[in-house]
């Protein structure tokens, strides 16, 4: 079975835009969703609803795949499956190994969804003596000192960090050095890593404070709204009843 350290995707080599890779997981998710409800073909319009973004943009990022769909009838989902999935390098196994196994790197072992998606936890690794053996995932901890040789024995080219943030950098360095030349970086730091080396970053924090900064902006929006759409009081108009007889108002109205 072909594994991570001997094959590489090809888009670099292809020449596909950074923006359109970061979006090919997207279609796929869709697409994905489409094959397992046995849909045959679809529309650049309903399969860029179902993406989130515009039909214009997912039609250029296909030509980029040399697909072009077919004019009346749209594009052969389980072929765009494929495609996709081999332009991301998904038709072959990648090893993956995940250090720093507290709630988040658990949470991460017990996730379903790699093995369907082209990814094999080959290792889980953490720091913590009493930690080493356990079972998670029905796979066993072992120890950090072995990090470098489990790193050979599995050809493992994909790291990910889940430790506290005062490690991370340690354990990146660690990482490289071993071989892995790319990384998901879950620790709330920024990892510095030589050239060759992929990193992407998920911070939850930063993601929840943008949506903080939306949603702080929709309710100002709102409150805005609310204090145009309350009328302006009325002067008050002085009836002819209530006038003297030069037209002032008297400071004492009759009985």
């Amino acid at each position: 079975m072909a594994t991570g350290r001997t094959h590489r995707p090809a888009t670099r080599s292809r020449g596909i835009p950074e923006a359109t890779v970061a979006r090919l997981p997207l279609y796929l998710r869709a697409l994905t969703a489409l094959s397992e409800r046995s849909v045959p073909t679809v529309s650049s319009e309903e399969l860029a609803a179902a993406a989130g973004v515009n039909s214009a943009k997912l039609r250029k990022d296909f030509s980029y795949l040399g697909s072009y769909g077919t004019r009346g009838v749209g594009y052969d989902v389980e072929y765009l499956v494929y495609q996709i999935s081999r332009e991301l390098g998904l038709t072959q196994d990648w090893p993956v190994v995940i250090v720093g196994i507290g709630n988040l790197g658990a949470a991460l072992a017990n996730y379903g969804g790699f093995a369907s998606r082209g990814f094999r936890v080959a290792a889980l690794i953490d720091a913590d003596p009493e930690m080493t053996g356990r079972q998670v995932a029905g796979i066993p901890v072992q120890h950090s000192d072995e990090l470098e040789k489990i790193i050979s024995d599995n050809g493992v080219s994909i790291g990910v960090i889940t430790t506290p943030p005062g490690v991370a950098q340690q354990v990146c360095e660690r990482l490289v050095a071993a071989g892995i030349t790319s990384i998901l970086n879950f620790a709330p730091t920024v990892l510095s890593v030589p050239d060759g080396v992929d990193v992407r970053k998920v911070d939850l924090s930063i993601e929840l404070q943008i949506l903080a900064f939306h949603e702080q902006r929709k309710a100002g929006e709102e409150a805005a709204a609310q204090e145009s759409a309350v009328p302006a009081p009325a002067a008050r108009r002085a009836d002819s009843t209530d006038q003297g007889p030069d037209g002032d108002v008297p400071a004492v109205m009759p009985a």
